[in-house]
Parts: C-alpha cells; sequence; structure tokens
C-alpha cells in the first residue's frame, strides 16, 4: 500500500515538471533497503514513461516546443549513454559526492532563483 502512494505521490510531481526521482531513490534505499544500484535502476524505469506521459500533454498544450530542445535531447540521451559506461569503472563514493553536490548546487539556484519580468 505504501508503494502504491509513495508512485501516485511521485507520479503527481512528475505530472508537475518537478520530477520526484530523489524522493524515489531515498524512499527505495532507506525505507525498501534496496542497494543503490537497483533504486538507480528503478527510478529510471519509473521516470520514462513517466517524462513521456507529462512532455506528451506539455506538447499538445503548446508549453514545450521540440524544436527548440531538441539539441539538448539529443545530447543528454548521448552524453548518459557515455556516463553509463564509464560509471561502471568509477568509484561508487565518487559518483555519490557528484549527485549530492549536484543536488546542493540545485536546491541552492532554486531558492535564489528569481524568474525575468
Amino acid at each position: 500500500m505504501m508503494a502504491i502512494l509513495v508512485g501516485a505521490l511521485l507520479g503527481f510531481l512528475s505530472g508537475l515538471g518537478t520530477g520526484g526521482g530523489s524522493l524515489l531513490i531515498m524512499y527505495l534505499t532507506l525505507a525498501q533497503n534496496l542497494p543503490q544500484e537497483e533504486a538507480r535502476l528503478i527510478n529510471l524505469l519509473f521516470f520514462l514513461p513517466s517524462a513521456l506521459i507529462a512532455s506528451l500533454f506539455r506538447i499538445q498544450k503548446g508549453d514545450l516546443k521540440l524544436k527548440k530542445v531538441f539539441p539538448a535531447i539529443v545530447t543528454g540521451c548521448l552524453t548518459a549513454a557515455i556516463f553509463s559506461i564509464f560509471s561502471q569503472k568509477w568509484d561508487i563514493k565518487l559518483l555519490k559526492t557528484c549527485f549530492g553536490l549536484l543536488l546542493l548546487v540545485t536546491g541552492i539556484r532554486e531558492l535564489l532563483y528569481k524568474p525575468k519580468k
């Protein structure tokens, strides 16, 4: 039952465009005691259909222009593939540290963000 509630909450957040992948990984590792690697895989499998569905609705609504974001999609997919291969050889502590720093910088940026007028 708890998994259904967490899935619904994270689906809601994904629909809003805020993601929730970090929350899913924390839930899976802390509450479900899954290894980090398995939690990351489940997070990816959760994210793909959620992102696709949310993106289709945003395209239909006119909020997302594929022509503008296509270069980012292509380069993001390519670098994700490349670094997925390399990450198998890297120390997991280094990856955790880098991810933690990324979350910290992103959080600070969001706190200080002021929309343009």
